[in-house]
């Protein structure tokens, strides 16, 4: 049977151990190496060719984050699969943008160590539930604001009424009788939405309302 070779990358000698122990009951999968660093797990690769490292990111000389890099960089065929006590977000983050391929928190059941590392061979991407979760509240989180920030929801729905109805074509006292409102009112609608819309010219909120979908032609 082929083995995945894996390099296990952790500065405590107990962890170590102990992921080993466990990784030498999974038929499929070899250690073939460990390293107590990042400058350390670098050599390691150049010298064993694994097809996974199972890198830390807290380690000393060089941390986890630049391994990453280095090795993503040096040998973009070894796939890199984050073991970590963090799952912050900042650190999800930074290790998916420095090349790992996955993310598995210390705290996972050990049957989700060889699921993960046989994921990340095969080129494919894997996150421990808990981490998965903090990536897509934070994505959330992010769209909110995003809408929050979007000018068209610091539109009033009668502004949004009175832009949907001059991208049609319609002139204010057209509108004005439209709406029930005074040519005036419907006037200070449309100087209103298109302040907030940072527009200044009619051709261009029509184009926005195109670009909404607010209106077709």
């Amino acid at each position: 049977m082929l083995k995945i070779r894996v390099l296990v990358v952790d500065d405590h000698t107990i962890v170590r151990d102990g992921i080993c122990s466990l990784l030498s009951l999974v038929s499929d999968i070899e250690v073939v190496g460990e390293a107590s660093d990042g400058k350390e797990a670098v050599k390691k690769v150049r010298q064993l060719a694994p097809d996974v490292v199972l890198m830390d990111i807290a380690m000393p000389v060089i941390n986890g984050l630049e391994a990453t890099r280095r090795i993503r960089k040096e040998f973009p065929n070894t796939k890199v699969l984050v073991l970590t006590q963090y799952d912050d977000r900042e650190q999800i983050f930074s290790m998916i943008e420095a090349g790992a391929r996955g993310f598995i928190t210390k705290v996972a059941a050990s049957s989700e160590l060889a699921v993960g590392i046989r994921a990340v061979y095969r080129g494919e991407c894997f996150l421990s539930p808990s981490v998965a979760k903090a990536l897509v509240e934070d994505y959330q989180q992010r769209a909110a604001l995003g809408a929050r920030d979007e000018p068209y929801q610091q539109l009033t729905d009668r502004e949004k009424e009175v832009l949907r109805l001059t991208a049609e074509g319609y002139t204010v006292r057209e509108i004005a009788d439209i709406l029930d409102i005074s040519p005036k009112t419907a006037e200070g609608y449309k100087t209103s939405l298109m302040a907030k819309l940072d527009i200044h010219r009619k051709a261009d909120l029509i184009k926005y309302a195109i670009r909404k979908g607010l209106v077709t032609f």
